[in-house]
């Protein structure tokens, strides 16, 4: 009996040992074919980025004379290397962002600061909004007629204020407070822009009651489209997004787009990506088009390719709008996707690769 005992004892010895050597040799071969996470570096597509637009509509290259085109061209790239240079130096992807937009907002060319529209009573109301992917701070402001750049308001109501979004002479006045650049009224004023007020209410009587209230263009001619938007990533790995406007040429009644409504026409977020929108507001509103850019990245993990495809040729059409969007996410992958005939648009990655469109082709 004890020889019995001792025996099985004896082989359940010489099981264990056979299966502590199984088990090293597994952990052994786990170790070599999985190297420690923390040796193991991954790699984005790039270390910073930079994408913006100019707005988006029916531009047609008929439409367009060869200066009109290489001036559009000039500033497009003028705007992003600005942001560029701030990014390959070190700098924040908000300040990238903000001085971005600064050289749009300071062009006639362009539906923002300086070039902005009309509204049905003569004025140019402005909109604006910026977003921190790090800590998804945000700022907006809104209907604002005397603050020569409101992206800079937007940061400042970011930063400095305990809200998110400010409007009308409220917003004026704390930009006042901030010491930002208040200009007269007339600082805004451009005969092309009033030209196409002009023209859009003579023919106010025959117009379907859907291009009432368009942002006409002499050349993106039918659209309701005109903003300026930058999204960056920074060497630090932090997104920031922003947007500005004039709205809507012949806009009534304070009427406020999606360009200052933080997951509309705003959006950034260090999970996911930075998205800014150009479009029929009022559809970007309603179907949260940057935010839902994201939220398909974060929640069904699309790619930043897919997720704004989803939304921008499926879902904004689906309610009946149209327009674009750039965006860059956390890898430094671009994307600028629209389902209109063209929008102004440039891209630079941290290599310096510089690409510029105008039209869909």
């Amino acid at each position: 009996m004890k020889n019995l005992f001792y025996l099985s004892f004896l082989m359940l010895l010489f099981l264990n040992c056979k299966d502590d050597q199984k088990t090293s040799a597994l952990e052994q071969q786990t170790t070599t074919q999985t190297p420690d996470s923390k040796d193991v570096e991954f790699k984005k597509t790039n270390e910073f980025a930079i994408v913006i637009h100019g707005g988006a509509g029916t531009i047609l290259r008929e439409n367009m004379s060869a200066e009109d085109e290489a001036a559009y061209n000039a500033k497009l790239e003028e705007a992003i290397r600005v942001g560029h240079d701030i990014l390959k130096n070190g700098g924040s992807s908000l300040d990238a962002v903000e001085k971005t937009i600064n050289v749009l907002e300071n062009s006639p060319l362009f539906n923002a600061g300086k070039g902005a529209v009309f509204t049905n009573a003569g004025l140019n109301e402005l909109d604006a909004s910026i977003m921190d992917g790090k800590n998804l701070d945000a700022g907006a402001s809104a209907g604002t007629k005397t603050v020569k750049n409101p992206i800079n308001l937007a940061r400042a109501v970011m930063e400095n204020s305990p809200h998110v979004m400010l409007s009308g002479e409220g917003a004026e006045q704390f930009a006042k407070e901030q010491g930002l650049e208040i200009v007269d009224p007339s600082y805004f004023y451009t005969e092309a822009r009033f030209k196409a007020l002009e023209r859009v209410k003579a023919s106010e009587e025959i117009e379907t009651a859907r291009d009432k209230s368009a942002f006409y263009d002499p050349i993106i001619k039918d659209s309701k489209f005109g903003t300026v938007g930058c999204v960056a990533l920074d060497k630090n790995g932090n997104l920031a997004a922003g947007t500005s406007t004039g709205g809507m040429t012949n806009k009534r009644w304070g009427r406020i787009g999606d360009a200052p409504i933080i997951g509309a026409g705003t959006y950034a977020n260090n999970a996911t990506c930075a998205v800014s929108s150009t479009g029929w507001g009022e559809y970007f509103i309603r179907a949260m088009v940057a935010h839902d850019i994201s939220a398909l990245m974060d929640y069904k993990g699309l790619s930043l390719q897919e997720a704004a495809k989803e939304v921008i040729q499926k879902k904004v059409p689906d309610l009946g709008g149209d327009g674009g969007i750039i965006a860059v996410d956390k890898d430094g992958n671009m994307v600028m996707e629209y389902n209109t005939e063209g929008m102004y648009r440039a891209s630079m990655d941290a290599s310096g690769n510089l690409t510029i469109g105008i039209y869909k082709d």
